[in-house]
Parts: structure tokens; sequence; C-alpha cells
């Protein structure tokens, strides 16, 4: 499928050159004369590659291109105008990240070069994400073969997470962001000992203060690594409570970030919808109940209650376990029925690692 070019100008002279001047190219181009029109584009479609006019009616191509960089933020992103000021130059740089810049009148060469070069850069960022995504995915695949009862957690989270990050209308590159802390929430649990993990036993103080510090190992990885501040973040405070009873830092409220209060919700529905070594699961209408129980004390009310209201909706539409299909409390079992899980929670005490 050829790349995608959305050309936006409020001049139709222009519009219908650039469709000349690209027409015998390998690429797709599209118009709009309108900051709306191509928003409206923008949410329909992939588009590689934007070039907006400045100076238009409405909504300036400035101001398009900063609401591109969170409605599509793997767009690369071009101002053209002809009016080149240094003020504009820079703030079409820095605050609405345009990677070129083209001046009215352009010469065509110039302007197919740029475009192409633009577009080449796309494929290439593609090409990474999409190496990202799977050495990610195995990263978290590998911490999971550590604890042979967490396997596929690291993805039910993120499908429960995106849910929430759906829901609330969080913008494509954080939902892209929430996906891979995630996916890695737990990777700092990779430098603890699975004697420790797989104790089917109440930890001990030392041993439980060992699990309290996989979320700083796993944040300094994250920082290491480079990625984004909404990954580190998952990754960090993904165990801070609501209430402040939480760790490492014991913030509370709304001092948490929303990333991680999202992820939290949803590690622990998912923690206690499968069976550990520690305990038993939790069917559907009790690990809802449990949930309930905590707002406001372990996790965010509203956003709690948002999920709660996204599980009941997809159980009245015959998809309760989220987007793989595999319902909730699939672990439970009857030896749990007959009480075994009162046993094991009470040598757990309490509290999930």
């Amino acid at each position: 499928m050829p790349d995608t070019v959305l050309f936006v100008d409020d001049e139709e002279n222009v519009l219908s050159a650039v469709t000349r001047v690209f027409s015998g190219t390998d690429l797709r181009i599209l118009t709009a004369s309108d900051a709306a029109r191509a928003l409206d584009i923008l949410r329909r479609e992939p588009v590689a590659v934007l070039v907006a006019d400045n100076l238009m009616p409405g909504m300036k191509g400035m101001d398009l291109l900063k609401a591109a960089r969170s409605l599509s933020p793997d767009t690369v992103k071009i101002m053209m105008t002809a009016f080149a000021d240094l003020t504009t130059v820079m703030e079409a740089v820095t605050g609405a990240d345009a990677f070129r810049f083209i001046v009215k009148p352009w010469d065509t060469q110039e302007l197919v070069e740029t475009v192409r070069e633009v577009v080449e850069r796309h494929r290439v960022e593609r090409s990474r994400r999409r190496e990202d995504d799977s050495v990610l995915h195995a990263l978290a695949e590998t911490i999971e073969l550590k604890d042979p009862y967490t396997r596929g957690h690291c993805e039910r989270v993120a499908r429960y997470a995106l849910m929430m990050a759906d829901a609330l209308r969080l913008p494509e590159g954080m939902k892209k962001d929430i996906r891979y802390g995630s996916w890695l929430h737990d990777c700092g649990k990779i430098g603890i000992p699975e004697s420790i993990l797989n104790a089917s036993r109440k930890l001990d103080a030392d041993e439980f203060a060992v699990i309290r510090l996989h979320p700083d190992w796993g944040a300094e990885v994250a920082r290491k690594a480079r990625m984004s501040p909404t990954v580190v973040n998952i990754i960090r405070y993904h165990h801070e409570q609501f209430d402040g009873g939480g760790y490492p830092s014991r913030f509370s409220g709304r001092d948490i970030p929303v990333e991680a209060r999202i992820v939290a919700i949803a590690d622990t529905y998912d923690a206690i919808t499968t069976e550990r070594p520690y305990r038993c699961a939790h069917a559907q209408e009790s690990a809802r109940a449990l949930l309930r129980s905590l707002r406001g004390k372990r996790l965010d009310p509203e956003i709690t209650e948002i999920f709660l209201g996204l599980l009941a909706y997809r159980e009245e539409n015959g998809s309760a376990g989220g987007n793989d299909g595999e319902p909730p409390g699939r672990g439970w079992n009857e030896s749990c029925a007959r009480g075994n899980c009162e046993e094991r929670e009470s040598m757990f005490g309490g509290e999930e690692a």
C-alpha cells in the first residue's frame, strides 16, 4: 500500500498544483482545503506525512500541526508558508514538531525531494517501532517465564489498561506508551529470585523488602533504554495506592500519574482473577466486589468505576473477559470453592506484590 501524504491549503490552485507534481509518483496524495477536513482525514486513516500551509482561515497551519501531534503522533509534519520569519520557524519546529519547513513559492524538484525524504523517515521510524513492539513483548514474556502463574499477565494488563485509556479518550501516543508500560510494568522482577516470586507461603519482611525494589529496578532499566516518561511512570508507580499506602514513593491521589493509576487497576484485576501460588483466583462477581471495595483505598475511585462499567458492558455483550476472550476468573476451580482460597489468602497477608 502506498504511503499517504496529506496537503492542506486554502488555495485550490496550490492543491491542484501539488496533485499534478506528485501524479507520477508512488505516493498517495490527499488534499484538504482547511484544518477541519484535514483533522477528519487524520482521524479516519493513517497519514505518513502532513504538509500544511500556515496562514489559513479558521485554524492556522501551526495549530493544525499541534493538534495532529496528539491525534496522529506517527505522522511526520512539514510547515509550508510564504512568510518564513524566524519566529514562525522556531514555533513550527519547537511547538508543533515540524520536521521540515517549505517556503512558497516552492521549487518543484526541491518539494518532491523533501517530501520523499520525509516519507523515508516515516518508513524507517515505522520499521523501528515494529521491531520495538516485538522486542518489548518478547521481554515481557521472558519475565513471565520466571513465574508460570503469570503467563499472559502482561498482555491482559495491557488490554484492560487500553480499555480504560480508550474510555478516557487519551491521545494515541499515550495509549501506545500505556501498552508498552503494561507489558513492562513488572520488568524489575527479572532481578528477584524465583524462590521469592514463586513462594506458596506468606513472605517474610526481608523477602517482601526485595519484592518492593522491583518498581525502582524496572524504572531504571526503562530510563537507560530511553523509554518515554509515561512508560517509566507506569513501571515505577504502578504499586502506589490512592490512599498513600503503596510503594516505592507513597504517593497518593492524583499525585500518582494517571497512566500508573490505570495500570494499577488492570494489574489488580488480572491478579485477583487468575490463580497465583499464594492464593486462588476470584470468580467474576467476587473480583468485581473486591475492586469496588478498593475504590479510594488502593485504586483511583473514578477510573475504577469506569472500568467496572466497561466490564459490565462487555459481559452483557458476551465478551466480559476483555480482548483476549478469556473470562476473568479463569483460574477459579473447585478447590477454591471448597475453601482453600481463604487459607492461601491468609498466608499472603492481603497485599499483592
